[in-house]
């Protein structure tokens, strides 16, 4: 009987080794163009962090059974779903924070709480609610047939668009969310599975724990807005199109913006980014800032000569502007891609701080 329960044992153990194999791929993001560029462009004249915002950053990806690490330069991260953990290491100060998921749960209600505080402290507002407003959701993949060669893989092009549109019933006052991902896909790498299935057990694992605050934790508003019949038909539109994407996204090229008129934003390959305008040097920011305050002085005075006074409109050229006004808006474009995919064994001593490295608390909660 002993003998029989031994064997039975290790079988056990061998199919759950065999369950879960090791798996190694490295990952580059980089934000590529859209307005928050030249935005930071022109912030980053006085700031190291902003001039390395279109830097791209390279992380090494490592799964291994339960648990999963993402390294980095300055940062990384590791997962581990047995103890229920997130670890935070900030490479730059060789200090790193463990936060449990439990943890998670807690700051999230804080956090909710807080901002409903405020909201009730904040000054009276004319009523309204997500009734007063009414949302449409557009989904839609499109798999164009084009092929492309990806770090030495044969992929092809799948186009996902994604509109948000909400509408307010009484002044008809609408806005949108509108987003692109210009994705090529490439055949089934052998053990990326062991990717997608640990994100499944994450999922998994994340859900019972903030499943727990879920219906004390979301704001009333957005609950509401969230159970309009134009979300839950999103949601299964988004189900239904995301079926269509077969393989791995190698690269993604994604863009977040808005659109005038609902319709899609343009995907990389279909339309290129507006040409960036030239970064201002410290010196041309401090000569605009001299000139504008000498042409507001004389503004103030009346002017000089015609200073100060404001050109008349030529009605031409007004015509003319409104009829070039962009349709679309690109807020952010980056670009992430996959290679150098690795089934070997990873190293244990990857899930763990480095050596030296010391643990700090969790920030408190405000």
């Amino acid at each position: 009987m002993k003998t029989a329960n031994l064997l039975l044992t290790c079988t056990f153990a061998a199919t759950a080794i065999a369950a879960h194999a090791d798996f190694t791929y490295q990952e580059s993001t980089q934000i590529t163009g859209g307005t928050i560029v030249g935005m930071m462009k022109m912030v980053g004249t006085f700031s190291k962090a902003a001039r390395q915002i279109g830097d791209p950053i390279l992380t090494t990806v490592m799964v291994k059974g339960n648990r999963m690490t993402r390294i980095s330069k300055d940062s990384s991260e590791i997962i581990d779903l047995d103890k229920g953990t997130v670890t935070e290491i900030d490479n730059i100060k060789k200090q790193y924070t463990v936060m449990t998921f439990e943890e998670m749960r807690q700051r999230m209600e804080a956090a909710m709480a807080k901002a409903k505080s405020q909201q009730k402290s904040a000054p009276e507002q004319p009523a309204s609610g997500a009734q007063d407003v009414s949302m449409k959701f557009n989904v839609h993949v499109k798999n164009t047939g084009t092929t492309k060669d990806i770090v030495g893989l044969s992929a092809t092009e799948s186009i996902l668009t994604m509109n948000m549109e909400a509408t307010d019933k009484k002044s008809g006052q609408s806005g949108n969310l509108a987003i692109t991902n210009d994705m090529y896909l490439a055949p089934e790498i052998p053990g990326y599975e062991e990717v997608r299935e640990f994100y499944k057990r994450y999922a998994l694992k994340m859900g019972s724990v903030m499943g727990q605050s879920m219906n004390s934790a979301i704001n009333p508003q957005l609950m509401a807005m969230m159970q309009q019949p134009a979300a839950g038909q999103g949601m299964a539109d988004m189900a239904k199109e995301m079926a269509k994407l077969k393989g791995v996204p190698v690269l993604q090229i994604m863009r977040i913006g808005t659109t005038t008129d609902g319709t899609p934003l343009p995907a990389a390959s279909e339309a290129a980014l507006p040409a960036a305008a030239p970064t201002p040097t410290a010196g041309d920011i401090a000569k605009q800032s001299a000139t504008s305050a000498i042409s507001d002085k004389l503004g103030a005075l009346g002017g000089f000569g015609g200073f100060g006074r404001k050109k008349k409109a030529d009605p031409a050229s007004e015509a003319a502007a409104a009829t070039t006004t962009p349709t679309a808006a690109v807020l952010m474009e980056s670009n992430t891609q996959l290679a150098s995919f690795s089934k070997a064994s990873v190293d244990p001593s990857q899930f763990n701080p480095p050596a030296g490295y010391k643990q700090v608390e969790l920030k408190p909660i405000d």
